[in-house]
């Protein structure tokens, strides 16, 4: 086999730039393919903690990272008339760092745009695997051939369903549905945000960008599967029938909606594959092994993922298939670990009756009472189950 020499990563998120940045490190040629027509400045907070740092650390990006956290507080819940009802501790949402989104993809960004090609608007339209490489066709009709392609496009990952088949067969839904996007920060949210639960239900709003503006997220169940709403309106009706009727501060949110520029909508849901690679073809982060928002370790698992990926081809060489198995050995107890805390998190975060928000409630008031840290030990653990050398090798914990 040739020696690989450059690389095609579909998305233009976190995984995909996180991987382009070690990839021009070792001196490969990193093409980012990204569907939107820019950068995708906005969306909700995300967080680092354990290995992650680690890695930011390693790239030289830490510092930026951490200027600009958000530093937020606790998230407390309320009632509909906003009386406290119990305080979820910082750290259970925000981890060691968090900043929003369109913030770190910016940091990314700026890391690789030198020696990396970047093309906006366009989209893979047909792949496939040869003996010498990889044929890509673009939607805008270009033909180009790699070595070897990564798809960083995430849970809807179209080269996903290009090369390794139906979404049914590779997406685990956990019964609740997502949306998160930007509002103003009307209620003077100073570094912590509110959260209102209904059964089966939740709305929740928190400040960003130094109070400047807020996030509202809602999470909720459906009696009937909605499907894969693709379409936006539809999937601002599906808001807007389930949350029909609620108080506290629900309306006034919802009518921000339709001016919402960063408006995101999903299943929370998990990606399993008995194999992240087919051939010269690759998958990273929620593209291979997503946890869901429920886990908190979504970033993690793209930047750590990246990092070794790009160490796996620069050890095996011209061996790309023994690359991408060792890069899926390292990191497949992290996603397994991940995973399972978005399976357990799932009750608690969206309790299904009105005594199930009680007793989540009931232990979060009795939490500080108990010895040792029983929420953040085991997201602790998840975080850590990756461990990096000093010479670079991961190895499992």
């Amino acid at each position: 086999m040739s020696q690989v020499k450059s690389v095609l990563i579909a998305g233009a998120g976190i995984a995909g730039p996180a991987l382009a940045f070690w990839l021009g490190k070792l001196g490969l040629n990193a093409t980012i393919v990204e569907r939107a027509p820019a950068l995708r400045t906005g969306g909700y907070a995300v967080d680092f903690r354990g290995t992650a740092i680690d890695v930011l650390n390693r790239m030289g990006l830490l510092e930026q990272v951490r200027a600009c956290d958000t530093h937020m507080g606790d998230m407390i819940y309320v009632d509909r008339n906003d009386r406290q009802m119990a305080v979820l501790p910082a750290a259970a949402m925000s981890g060691e760092i968090e900043i929003i989104r369109g913030d770190l993809v910016g940091i990314l960004h700026d890391a690789t745009k030198a020696g990396t090609e970047y093309i906006f608007g366009d989209a893979i339209a047909f792949i496939e695997n040869k003996p010498d490489g990889v044929e890509v066709i673009f939607e805008s009709g270009i033909k180009r051939h790699f070595d070897l392609v990564v798809g960083a496009d995430g849970l809807r990952s179209s080269l996903r369903r290009m090369a390794f088949g139906p979404e049914a067969a590779q997406v685990q839904d956990l019964g609740l549905y997502a949306s998160i996007f930007s509002v103003p920060n009307t209620l003077g949210l100073d570094y912590s945000g509110r959260l209102f639960s209904a059964p089966g239900s939740l709305a929740g709003v928190y400040s960003a960008r130094q109070n400047r503006e807020a996030r509202t997220m809602f999470f909720f169940n459906s009696p009937e599967p909605l499907g894969n709403l693709r379409d936006v309106a539809a999937q601002k009706g599906a808001i807007r029938h389930r949350y029909q009727g609620q108080g506290w501060h629900v309306p006034q949110l919802l009518k921000h909606m339709d001016n919402a520029a960063d408006f995101y909508f999903d299943s929370v849901s998990l990606v399993s594959l008995p194999k992240w690679s087919k051939g010269r073809i690759g998958l990273l982060g929620d593209a291979a092994c997503c946890a869901s928002p429920l886990s908190g370790m979504g970033t993690g698992l793209a930047v750590v993922g990246a990092y070794i990926l790009a160490h796996e081809l620069a050890a095996c060489g011209s061996d790309f298939v023994s690359a991408f198995a060792n890069y899926q050995a390292r990191m497949q107890p992290f996603a397994t670990a991940s995973q399972k805390l978005a399976m357990s998190a799932r009750g608690g975060f969206v309790p299904n009756s009105s005594f199930g928000i009680a007793v989540r409630n009931l232990m979060l008031k009795v939490l500080p009472l108990m010895p040792g840290n029983v929420i953040m030990k085991p997201v602790q653990d998840a975080a850590e189950t990756v461990t990096l050398s000093p010479d670079g090798w991961a190895e499992a914990a």
